[in-house]
Formats: structure tokens, sequence, C-alpha cells
């Protein structure tokens, strides 16, 4: 490329200085048609000469000295995407990050997140014969973030399940989050079908279609509407039974006091119906069960550094006593934990103890990774343990352990759990 077009390419984009050079190269004389834009570009440090003091302007020059001129007009300010894109591994060899160019190619992220886990589950019936089954299952992720203005963000999740327990080849992919998020005025807003949580997941914990907003900073407000997501109401003997809520909605305040932490909350899950392999069977309105379930909870966590204890309680307006005879409708869980297994950190580690005591209405999707939906009518009690580290960069392993019993039927569930996280 001859230096009279990079010339002429970097006067349509408008780089100018503020003093000019007087005879910067001796063999480009003052009546030479490009002398005012030489001058100009030499006087802003975007171009050189040789060492005899001459420009060359004759002589073809390589494309790492073409990259070297639009390193320098970036630096200046200009305007040069194109060519920062046609020159980029120019640049990037150069140690030049061109942002403007990574503003534009970074609109959209794509991170992802691959799980293998292995979980064997034994179930001993109170009076009965203990059967035993395991899981054997892939799970993959691809987040996709998209840049709106400075204040929104769209996010959209798809997610593929392969489950390798038998020889069938079960597998099913389907696009599971997609939603937007952003701040009006000081007011954060997350709308369409997201990850959501209650009770510090304790009550509520998968995804919603809807919308939550929150206000705040010490001290926050929060509040949502929305659809939640199905719930299994199987005990490992009776499969495919379902529970479906046309909707809910609640609010929350809570305050954050330095190392200590409180939070009350009000959850509303109405106009239920038990669903039978996929079809309508009860309105459990008219049964008068789990539909209209208020819970109220209150929860206080204090942080001691890389250890901090939780504690929730919950209380549901559900009839337990409709249910199964005697059931409570009270519950609460404590947590203690100790550090953290950070992806980014290896050899980090952490470790999580819960206690549960959660009775009827006070938890209605709990993902956690034990049998707890099996005890939905009766309510259950039990304890979980669970450590995490980091064997490589983005690479955690876990291992968890869940002894729960049903609280009225002394039925005895125990899980053990194990997985591999990476993420990327």
């Amino acid at each position: 490329m001859k230096k009279s077009l990079v010339l002429a390419m970097a006067m349509a984009l408008g780089v100018t200085a503020s003093a000019y050079a007087a005879n910067p190269f001796s063999d480009v004389p003052a009546g030479h048609w490009a002398y005012d834009s030489i001058s100009k570009l030499a006087a802003a440090g975007i171009i050189e000469g040789y060492g005899d003091d001459t420009f060359r302007g004759d002589r073809l020059m390589t494309r790492y000295e073409m990259a070297q001129i639009v390193a320098k007009a970036l630096a200046k300010g200009a305007n040069v995407d194109k060519l920062a894109a046609e020159f980029a591994d120019e640049l990037d060899a150069l140690g030049v990050r061109v942002a403007a160019l990574e503003k534009k190619s970074d609109n959209v992220k794509i991170t992802g997140q691959f799980r293998y886990h292995y979980a064997h589950n034994k179930l001993k019936p109170n009076g009965g014969d203990k059967t035993s089954n395991h899981s054997n299952k892939l799970r993959s992720r691809i987040w996709f973030t998209g840049q709106v203005n400075d204040n929104w963000n769209y996010v959209g999740m798809l997610q593929n399940n392969q489950d390798l327990t038998d020889n069938t080849g079960n597998e099913g992919t389907d696009f599971q989050r997609a939603y937007l998020e952003g701040r009006l005025g000081g007011l954060y807003v997350v709308a369409g079908r997201h990850d959501f949580q209650l009770g510090d997941a304790n009550l509520y914990d998968n995804r919603m279609d809807g919308i939550k907003v929150s206000y705040g900073n010490k001290v926050k407000f929060g509040a949502y509407y929305g659809k939640p997501t199905d719930h299994d109401f199987s005990n490992g003997i009776v499969e495919d039974v379902t529970v479906k809520y046309d909707r809910f909605f609640g609010a929350n305040i809570g305050a954050e006091l330095g190392k200590f932490s409180l939070n009350v909350a009000y959850d509303k899950f109405k106009d239920a119906y038990l669903y039978n392999k996929g079809a309508k069977a009860v309105d459990l309105k008219d049964a008068d069960l789990l539909d209209n379930n208020g819970v109220w909870s209150v929860q206080a966590k204090y942080n001691f550094g890389k250890a901090a204890l939780d504690a929730i309680y919950l209380k549901s307006n559900v009839d337990g006593g409709l249910i199964v005879p005697g059931a409570s409708n009270k519950g609460f869980v404590v947590t203690a934990s100790y550090g953290s297994a950070e992806a980014d950190k290896v050899g980090s580690w952490g470790f999580i103890g819960k206690y549960y005591n959660q009775g009827v209405g006070t938890f209605v999707a709990h993902t956690m990774n034990g049998g707890a939906q099996d005890f939905v009518a009766e309510g259950f009690k039990g304890y979980s343990l669970a450590g995490y580290v980091t064997v490589a960069k983005n690479m955690v392993a876990g291992l968890e352990w869940y002894d729960l019993k049903g609280k009225e039927s002394k039925d005895k569930e125990k899980t053990l759990w194990s997985q591999m996280v990476v993420t990327f």
C-alpha cells in the first residue's frame, strides 16, 4: 500500500493537530500536494519518518507499519473502526486494544456452563421395603447477553439435558430463559422468563414467567407478579403427578446492617390444580388443599468473614390436617457455611451444612438435589452436607449428602449427589 493512499485515508478520518511541523521530512518539499496533511499527521505523532529524516512516500509500506499508524490514530481518538478491523491481527501483535471495535463486537456476549452429575438415592417407607435408584446426566447451558442500551440487557439461555441413566438416549433441548433486565431510575427491573428464588431458595427455587422489581441499597424493597413453574408431587411410587399454580405474587423488605442482614417477606401462590400425567385432574381450590397458599417468612444472616450463619422461619396458611392429619404448616431452616469454591481461583473450597424442618406449604419448588419434593404433602426434616473445590480454573467439583425424613409418615430418603461444573 502506498503512503499517499494512507494519507488520503487519514485525511478522511479527520485527524488534526494543534501545531504544524515545519518541513518535517527532507524529501517532502513545501510545495508538495500532501505537505499539509503530512505535517499535521507528523505533528500529531501519528506518522514518523526514517532515521535520516525522510518520508519515502513512494515506498510500499508493510501491514505492520500500517497497523502502527492505525494504533496511533486510535490513541488520538480517531474513528477508525474499519481500519482497526482490517488490521486486527497486527494491532493485537502490537498489544493495542481497539475499544470502539470491542464495544461493538461484545454487544452480544456468550457464556456457558457444562455440568455432569451422578446421584444415588435410597427411599425406605416406614415399615416397607427399601428401594434405590440412580441418575446419571449431562446438562449444557449457553447464555446470550445482548446490550440494548446503557441501562438495559436482554438475556436468553438455551439448555440441553442428556440422560445417561440407561441406553435409551433420552435428551431434550429447550429455550429456558428469555428476559429483559435494567433500571428505570432507581428501580431495578427483570421481566420475562428468568431465575427466581424465595426464602433463600427454601420456599421456591426455579424460574418464573413475570416481572420482579427492587429498589434501594442498604434497605431494599422488592415485589413480583407472575406464573411459577410446576413442582413434582410424586413420592417415588406415584409418578407423573404435579401441582401447577396459575399465578403468584409477593413483596419483601430487607436491610443490611454491617455484617448482619434481615429480610421479611410475604408470598402468595394462587389457583392450583393437580395434574396426572399432564392432564388436569383435581382443582385444589375446590379440595381446599394447597391452593391459595400464603407464606410469611423472616430471615436473619450474620457474616463472620469466611464463615456465615443463616436462619429462616416460614409459616404457610395451608391446613396441613386436610392433607395429612396432624401435619404442621410451620418450618425453619438453619444454614452454616465456610469459604467458597471460586471458579477462577484454583484450590479454593467451601462447605455448607443445613438443617431442615419444613411443614406443609413452606416449600413449593424446593430444587435441592435431595428428595424434598417427595414429602410435599406432609413436610420433612433432616440435614444436608455439601463441599465444593475448584480443581482447575473454571472447573468446580462438588459432593452433597442429604438425609431426610417425612414429618408424619417417617419415610426416609437419603441421597448422595456428585457433580463437576465447567464454566466458559
